[in-house]
C-alpha cells in the first residue's frame, strides 16, 4: 500500500490554476430542475458531529430521533434534514448501536409516510470518524446500495480531492491529509492520502482494486453532469466512488450527474464531508450573517459566552489569538478549567464548574464577553478509548457549566465538535433546531426556539475545531460586540 510520504506538499493556487477549466455551466440550475421535477428520495444526513449543517440554511437539525418526531419532519415539504449523532464522540460498539437504532426509527418513520429516502452518513473532511462501520450498519437497515459515495471535498475548510489524494490547505500549501496533524489523531488516525489506499487501510481486505472507482477532475470539468451520470451508471454494484473535487462547482457538476443516474434507478449510500450535502440538498451559499440581520440587543444586555473544549491545533492558535486581542482590552473575560482538576475526582471537578458557573454568570450579567476554556496542555489517555475518556469527561464539565447558567447570553459559540453537539443537546436541551446560515464561512449558526430549550432563541453557534483562519474566531466575536 502506498503510504502518506509519498505525495509531496503542493503549492495551493498553481496546483488549482493547472487543473483543467472548471464546467463552464452552472450546475446547481439543472439540480433545482432534478429536485423540482423528478421524484428525487427524501436526503436523511446522519452527522457524526453538528458541524456537518456548515455550509446549509433554512432546514432542520434534530437531536433526538424517536418515531413520532420523525414523522413530523418527514411530513414537511423539505427535500431533506439532519440527524445529530454525534458517533464521533463514541466508542465502536456504542456507535454501531446508535447508528442501528436510527436507521431503524427512520425506516419506520419514512415507511408509514411514504417516503423514499437516501442516507447520507456525513463525516469529517480530514477523515475521521466511524469507517466503515458507519455505512455497514446503515446497510444492514437499509438493504445494500449499488455503491458507497465517498466525498470528503470541503472548500470552506480547504479540503481538495485530487487523482484521489485527499489535500488540507495549509499556509498556502496542499498538505496531503495522511501527513497532517489529524491523520495522527488518538482514536481516528489513518496513514493514507490517496483515498483508494484509505479504503484499503480502514476496510482491510473488504475490496478489490476493481472495485474501487474514482470521478476524476478532468470527466467532471470537460463531460459536465452527463459525464458523471454515464461513468456511475456503469459502476458494477457493491464498490466504492471516489468524487475529485477542487472547486465548488466540481461537486455541482458531480451531484447533478449523480441525481441523473438516481432518475434512471441508482441508488448509492453516502458518505461525505459537508459541501456534497448542500448541493445535493440543492441549497445555494450566501454571505455569513452580521450582527444586524441577528437583530442582537442593542445596546447589549449581557455578554456573549463562548466556550471552548477543542484540542486541534487550529482552535488553541484561534484562543489566542482571540485573548491576545479582547482579553487584553478587558472587553473579554477569559475563565480556564483545568483539566487536572476536572479528572482527578468527581468531587475536585464539582467544585471547579461551580467556580467557573458563578464567575461567568458576574461577567455576563455586567456585559461582559465571557470565554470559558478547558486547559490548553492536552491530556491523553493510555489508549483510544481511555482518550475518548477523558474527552467525554471534559464535554460533561463544560455542559455542566452550560446547564447552570442562568443569565440568557447574547449568543453562544460553541468551538469544538463534540463539544457543540453536548453544548446544544445536554446544555441547552435542544431537540430540533433551524439552520440559519454561517456566522463565519464553514461555521453554522442555529436558532431553537422551542419552549422546552433553555435560552430559547439565543443564537447558537456550532464553529467547528479546525475551521477557519488564527483571526476568525476573534473576527466573529469583535463583529457581534
Amino acid at each position: 500500500m502506498s503510504q502518506s510520504h509519498q505525495y509531496p506538499t503542493l503549492p495551493r493556487e498553481n496546483t488549482l490554476v493547472q487543473l483543467p477549466a472548471e464546467y463552464p455551466t452552472d450546475a446547481q440550475d439543472q439540480i433545482s430542475r432534478l429536485l423540482a421535477t423528478s421524484s428525487i428520495n427524501r436526503l436523511v444526513v446522519l452527522d457524526d458531529d453538528p458541524t456537518g449543517t456548515q455550509t446549509c440554511h433554512d432546514i432542520s437539525v434534530l437531536a433526538v430521533w424517536d418515531i413520532p418526531t420523525l414523522i413530523t419532519e418527514f411530513q414537511t415539504d423539505s427535500p431533506g434534514f439532519f440527524i445529530l449523532t454525534n458517533s464521533r464522540a463514541l466508542p465502536p460498539p456504542d456507535a454501531q448501536n446508535l447508528i442501528r437504532t436510527i436507521c431503524e426509527n427512520v425506516k419506520e418513520a419514512a415507511k408509514s409516510t411514504g417516503n423514499t429516502i437516501d442516507i447520507v452518513l456525513r463525516g469529517d473532511s480530514t477523515l475521521r470518524g466511524h469507517f466503515p462501520l458507519e455505512p455497514d450498519v446503515a446497510q444492514s437497515v437499509f438493504g445494500p446500495a449499488d455503491g458507497l459515495v465517498l466525498a470528503p471535498f470541503f472548500y470552506q475548510g480547504g479540503r481538495f480531492t485530487i487523482d484521489d489524494v485527499h489535500y488540507v490547505a495549509e499556509r498556502g500549501n496542499l498538505v496531503p491529509a495522511g501527513a497532517t496533524q489529524f491523520a495522527q489523531d488518538a482514536t481516528f488516525g489513518y496513514k493514507s492520502s490517496n483515498l483508494r489506499d484509505y479504503v484499503c487501510e480502514k476496510a482491510p481486505g473488504r475490496f478489490s482494486t476493481d472495485q474501487l472507482h474514482s470521478v476524476t477532475i478532468g470527466e467532471i470539468r470537460r463531460g459536465g453532469p452527463q459525464a458523471v451520470c454515464e461513468k456511475l451508471l456503469a459502476t458494477p454494484a457493491g464498490g466504492v466512488v471516489i468524487v475529485n473535487a477542487a472547486a465548488e462547482s466540481d461537486m455541482h457538476v458531480f451531484v447533478a450527474g449523480l441525481l441523473l443516474a438516481e432518475c434512471k434507478g441508482k441508488h448509492f449510500l453516502y458518505r461525505t464531508g459537508a459541501a456534497f450535502v448542500s448541493t445535493r440538498l440543492g441549497i445555494r451559499s450566501k454571505p455569513p450573517i452580521s450582527a444586524a440581520e441577528l437583530k442582537l440587543p442593542s445596546p447589549r444586555q449581557t455578554g456573549g459566552l463562548i466556550i471552548a473544549g477543542s484540542y486541534v491545533p487550529k482552535t488553541t492558535a484561534q484562543l489566542k489569538v482571540l485573548t491576545d486581542r479582547r482579553g487584553a482590552t478587558g472587553k473579554l473575560a477569559i475563565i480556564e478549567m483545568k483539566v487536572e482538576d476536572l479528572i482527578a475526582s468527581p468531587e475536585t471537578a464539582s467544585q471547579a464548574v461551580q467556580r467557573v458557573v458563578e464567575a461567568t454568570e458576574a461577567h455576563l450579567q455586567a456585559g461582559q464577553d465571557t470565554l470559558v476554556m478547558t486547559s490548553r496542555k492536552l491530556i491523553t489517555g493510555a489508549d483510544e478509548l481511555s482518550s475518548l475518556k477523558i474527552g467525554s469527561v471534559v464535554a460533561e464539565a463544560l455542559v455542566s457549566v452550560l446547564q447552570q447558567i442562568e443569565v440568557r447570553p447574547r449568543y453562544i459559540i460553541a468551538k469544538g465538535g463534540i463539544t457543540s453537539s453536548d453544548a446544544a443537546t445536554k446544555g441547552l436541551n435542544v431537540k430540533r433546531a433551524t439552520i440559519v446560515g454561517q456566522a463565519a464561512p464553514g461555521v453554522p449558526l442555529w436558532l431553537c426556539d422551542e419552549p422546552t430549550s433553555r435560552h430559547r432563541g439565543v443564537p447558537f453557534v456550532v464553529f467547528p475545531g479546525n475551521v477557519g483562519g488564527e483571526a476568525t474566531l476573534c473576527e466573529l466575536v469583535e463583529g457581534w460586540y
